[in-house]
């Protein structure tokens, strides 16, 4: 086979770095995919990736792993060290394409010879800078959106005036639609652009297609110029809402055979005369009443298309494009799933898919639930279905926002009309609202634009949603109507609540008698593989989906108790991440190693976990209690594990239990012993453990009593919330009093916990591995941050730094006692608070936890291998290793996507908000600390900073990193009471004035000229009077993209560190050299 001539002995591949909006886990599976490619082929591959929390940064997949930021500095230094012949610039998103450019036309990449493999960056510059991209694509006659490329708000006005109202404002070169949004007039426009232009030099202003249609196609051309398109998407939601924000439908359902054929023409066409070699993503306008078309946009990349279309269809994009980087031809590759057919044939599906975004809005003070043309939307799910309808209720329960499908919970909203007209978050639950209140399939079409074929599936889910409404007994119900509901995607729970109209306290025994009375009548779902080819060739995978439209199998099953079935964990949302697809994909090879046959459970499309070589069966399916027991009941398993995949395999545990499933590991008592805040806080009180003070109280009076005994601050935690987040840190009583009154409601029905919160504590987490309560292998890590800021948003040390000797014997020694209690086998994680020598417990997580691949791979040592051959009663060896062998530092920097989230405020509480993490190595704290916050966007070097270091404690911690900086010529700027505390103690500093000060210098328009390199600004409490002022100035330091610190133990950390480290004294070191 004819490869490239000069075929490349060593690559480096580019990661995307820490999860964010816009750019999250379908990167890790995509560079995964491309190092498998590349390992197959014989290359040796570099890879370099701060998120040490992926699949692909694993020990087996790269033969180099460099912890370090994706900036052109860090790529420069590694490529002079590694001596790479080439390099993949489109399996880490934008943020790797972005970096790849740069050093391109810096001369870096011919500098030291190596050679961009697949698409070429002249291309890539093409179709990211709109303005060449249109001139491009008009030589051809293929139409793009009316637009002009501007670098001044005058010239945007200019444009505008040319185009006219309304219109859309884009930053070109930013991902998910960063810096984008619709203009109805000149002053939104001054506003839009404004902000547009602190993320980009250039902004396009562009002819506005709301209401059109919006069809995706995923393209692959190889240097033969063969070309197919993979898969063709269509939005659910008109134009005017960012494709990351939309249900995706897949193949699409709506289009006439010539509107697909046209596109799919334009697709390959424009491919071709752009030169992609790889796969790339076209997005169109189609206007619905005409064959009008626009080209959007063209991502000559890996998107989240990409890897949803690779679900989708099982053709693995990624895999293929690296290989065709390489120099093979499409004819030369085979197909991944028939193992037969050349990877030259189109797929062809005979189900369809259904994505849905999974929003987090509500982690957020002062965000708008709103969504537009910027994405907002932390994760998705797929859902497989032979209908529809199908597909989607199974997707709406996927999304676990406490829905049970397309029916079965009415939305509480008093402007229904409003709600059609301006999408939000809660759309697609609206719609069902509407169809309850009487709206017809037009009425809906005429405010929201959605496609009516679309609507008439719905209102099928609703008008068998009233046929089921008319029965009281299961018996009365015929077996054609229960096949029919189950087809349309109805669960048991869905049909207990219908029929049996079940209180929420009887829905769990009612779901069972539906169950029973499905099973008695031969009511089954039927398990399908995915094929490429619509079963013209037979797949040979086991990618696997379960449907109602089917009678017979697909699979044989072997039912010989060697099968482990592990359950994922579903959707990426704010405190569930790409750290537990590592778990589970570690909890997998585990037990393929061990000899058994490793089935997956799990629905998200961005994973390596749905990949279908990392297990021997993929159920791309629900994780609900009534899809895994259907799953069960086909394996017979030797064993399920629950403790991998966060916490909704975990909440299943005690209801497997109670139906005879063997879990594997610790027992279903265990972990609802933990779970259960009191029956956990009676053990702790029965091994005498000390724990915070708290109580579940049911009114204001009992409430304000506690207050008496304890003292403030106190944290609250309501069962039930009207607005903004779960949890708050009250600090006085008239705090307390407007948080029980406007956020929380408080009742026998709904209690609210109230504990005791320690100030100055330190938080210590424990993660471990157990079998029968003994401790096997354990870790300790601390926060550089003080309790009160989420564990999951805050700074960790592994092995930690600052713990007194005395504090550590304490901690083993209480983590051994609870081992023991509950019977531990496998992974746990126990955090405590720690001050002056006491030590208390706050939770004990009987699972996985966030921080197991962090500590993992800085010791070495995979605590969830481990893990699972304990649970699966292997005689394992005690890892010879502790921590306190290593000579070297692992820091977990935290990555917060508030950019994304117009007006939420950019503070760090007791609820979490980091959509991602890094974690970076370093020979001291400091280095490894450096080397992580560059990974999540500070920059060095820092010349002039803005403080308001807030309350005395924290100017007085702040208050020698201050003189540091100082020292070293660097200006300081603050506000009036940090200006005047730093003078008093003769360090140089400007004072300037609030934003709502009519004077000059005023920090606010400081900011907006981007004078600042750092912003330090330090909330004075947790009160909500937390001033104007303060808001104002955080909010528009993330507007306006300036590094913003809002935690005094973590800006004088960081200081410390840039005073210490210059960029050229942070060692390039390779994971494998810290030994």
């Amino acid at each position: 086979m004819e490869k490239l001539k000069n075929r490349p002995e060593k690559v480096l591949i580019i990661g995307s770095g820490a999860l964010k909006i816009g750019e999250a886990g379908e990167f890790d599976y995509s560079g995964s995919q491309a190092l498998k490619a590349l390992k197959e082929e014989g290359v040796k591959t570099v890879l370099l990736n701060p998120n040490i929390a992926t699949v692909q940064t694993s020990e087996d997949l790269a033969d180099k792993i460099y912890f370090l930021p994706v900036t052109p500095w860090f790529v420069e230094e590694v490529i002079k060290k590694e001596k790479p012949q080439g390099i993949l610039l489109s399996f880490g998103g934008q943020t790797a394409l972005n970096c790849g450019v740069e050093l391109y036309r810096n001369g870096i990449l011919e500098k030291y010879g190596v050679q961009v493999l697949g698409t070429p960056v002249s291309s890539i510059i093409e179709t990211e800078d709109r303005e060449l991209f249109a001139n491009k694509l008009a030589t051809i006659d293929i139409k793009t959106p009316k637009s002009f490329a501007v670098t001044t708000v005058d010239d945007a006005i200019k444009a505008a005036e040319t185009i006219g109202f309304p219109l859309i404002i884009r930053a070109a070169y930013t991902l998910g639609g960063q810096g984008s949004g619709f203009c109805d007039d000149i002053s939104s426009l001054r506003e839009m652009a404004d902000k547009a232009f602190s993320y980009s030099d250039q902004i396009l202003v562009e002819e506005s297609l709301k209401g059109w249609k919006e069809v995706e196609y995923e393209v692959v051309r190889d240097r033969y110029d063969n070309c197919i398109t993979v898969c063709n998407m269509e939005n659910f939601d008109p134009l005017g809402i960012h494709t990351g924000e939309s249900i995706v439908v897949a193949p699409s359902q709506t289009l006439s055979n010539d509107d697909y054929q046209l596109l799919r023409n334009i697709s390959i066409k424009l491919i071709r005369h752009v030169g992609i070699v790889g796969e790339c993503n076209v997005q169109f306008a189609l206007d619905p009443h005409s064959q009008d078309y626009r080209v959007i946009e063209v991502n000559a990349r890996l998107s989240r298309s990409s890897a949803l279309a690779s679900k989708a269809t099982g053709y693995p994009l990624a895999f293929v494009a690296a290989k065709l980087a390489l120099g093979y031809g499409l004819h030369e590759l085979k197909n991944s799933v028939t193992k037969v057919t050349s990877a030259l044939f189109e797929p062809a599906l005979d189900y369809v898919v259904v994505k849905i975004p999974r929003w987090d809005l509500d982690k957020f003070s002062g965000v708008s639930k709103k969504i537009g043309s910027s994405m907002k939307s932390v994760g998705e799910v797929m859902a497989i279905g032979r209908t529809f309808e199908e597909a989607i209720q199974k997707g709406l329960r996927m999304i676990r926002q406490a829905r049970h499908g397309f029916v079965g919970t009415r939305e509480s909203v008093e402007d229904l009309e409003e709600m059609l007209l301006e999408p939000t978050d809660r759309r697609i639950f609206f719609l069902a609202e509407a169809f309850e209140r009487g709206y017809g399939v037009e009425d809906i079409y005429s405010r929201t634009k959605i496609d009516r074929w679309f609507l008439s599936k719905l209102k099928n889910i609703f008008e068998l949603k009233n046929d089921l409404s008319v029965f009281n007994q299961l018996s009365e119900i015929s077996d054609e109507l229960l096949k029919k509901a189950k087809r349309l995607g109805f669960s048991d729970f869905q049909i207990a609540r219908f029929v049996l109209k079940s209180s929420d306290r009887e829905i769990e025994k009612d779901l069972l008698r539906v169950r029973y009375e499905r099973k008695r009548r031969g009511i089954m779902p039927a398990v399908k593989q995915i094929d490429t080819l619509a079963a013209e060739y037979p797949a040979q995978t086991n990618y696997l989906y379960l449907t109602y439209s089917g009678d017979e199998h697909d699979v044989v099953y072997e039912n010989d108790k060697k099968t482990v079935i592990v359950l994922g964990s579903g959707a990426y949302r704010i405190g569930s991440s790409v750290e537990f697809d590592w778990c589970s994909v570690s909890a997998l090879q585990a037990s393929r190693s061990e000899g058994y046959r490793a089935v997956m459970i799990n629905y998200n499309p961005e994973t390596v976990s749905t990949d279908y070589d990392i297990c021997d069966r993929l159920y791309f399916d629900e994780l609900s209690f009534e899809r895994v027991m259907d799953i069960i009941d086909l394996e017979t398993p030797f064993g399920v594990i629950v403790n991998s995949g966060g916490q909704i395999p975990n909440g299943l545990a005690t209801r497997l239990h109670d139906q005879r499933v063997p879990l594997l590991g610790t027992s279903a008592e265990s972990i609802d012993r933990s779970e259960n805040r009191h029956k956990f806080s009676q053990m702790l009180d029965d091994l005498g453990i000390d724990q915070p003070r708290w109580k579940e109280l049911t009114s204001i009076e009992d409430i304000n009593q506690f207050a008496d005994e304890v003292g403030f601050p106190l944290l609250i935690r309501p069962s039930y919330v009207l607005s903004g987040s779960a949890m708050s840190v009250v600090s006085n009583r008239e705090d307390l009093e407007y948080f029980l009154n406007e956020a929380a409601t408080v009742s026998k029905q709904y209690p609210v916990v109230v504990s005791e919160f320690i100030e100055n504590a330190k938080e210590i987490e424990f993660d471990a591995v157990a079998k029968e309560g003994e401790i096997f292998a354990y870790t300790v890590s601390e926060h550089v941050e003080f309790a009160g800021v989420h564990s999951g948003d805050s700074t960790i040390i592994f092995p930690p730094q600052k713990i007194y000797v005395e504090t550590s014997r304490l901690i083993k020694k209480t983590a051994h006692k609870i081992a023991r209690e509950l019977k531990i086998t496998g992974p746990f994680n126990i955090q405590f608070i720690a001050r002056d020598n006491y030590i208390k417990v706050i939770e004990c997580n009987l699972r996985a936890s966030r921080s197991f691949p962090f500590v993992s791979k800085v010791l070495k040592v995979n605590l969830i291998e481990l893990a699972t051959r304990l649970a699966l009663g292997v005689d394992v060896k005690k890892p010879s290793k502790s921590a306190f062998d290593l000579e070297y530092i692992g820091v977990k920097a935290s990555q917060f996507s508030f950019h994304r989230l117009g007006g939420a405020d950019p503070v760090l509480g007791v609820d979490m908000t980091s959509t991602g993490e890094v974690g970076c190595i370093g020979d001291d704290f400091y280095e490894a600390l450096l080397k992580a916050m560059l990974s999540v966007g500070y920059r060095l070097p820092v010349k002039k900073v803005l403080l308001s270091t807030g309350p005395l404690r924290d100017k007085v911690e702040l208050l020698e990193p201050c003189r540091t900086l100082s020292q070293n010529g660097v200006e300081l700027f603050a506000t009036s009471g940090t200006a005047g505390f730093l003078n008093d103690h003769d360090i140089p500093c400007s004072t300037v004035a609030w934003p709502d000060e009519e004077v000059y210098p005023n920090s606010l328009d400081m900011i907006k000229e981007k004078k600042f390199d750092l912003i330090v600004n330090i909330p004075k409490n947790n009160s909500r009077d937390e001033l104007y002022n303060d808001y104002t100035i955080r909010r528009s330091a993330v507007d306006y993209n300036i590094p913003l610190i809002t935690n005094a133990r973590l800006a004088s950390a960081f200081i410390e560190a840039s005073a210490r480290y210059s960029m050229n004294d942070i060692g390039i070191t390779s994971w494998d050299e810290y030994k």
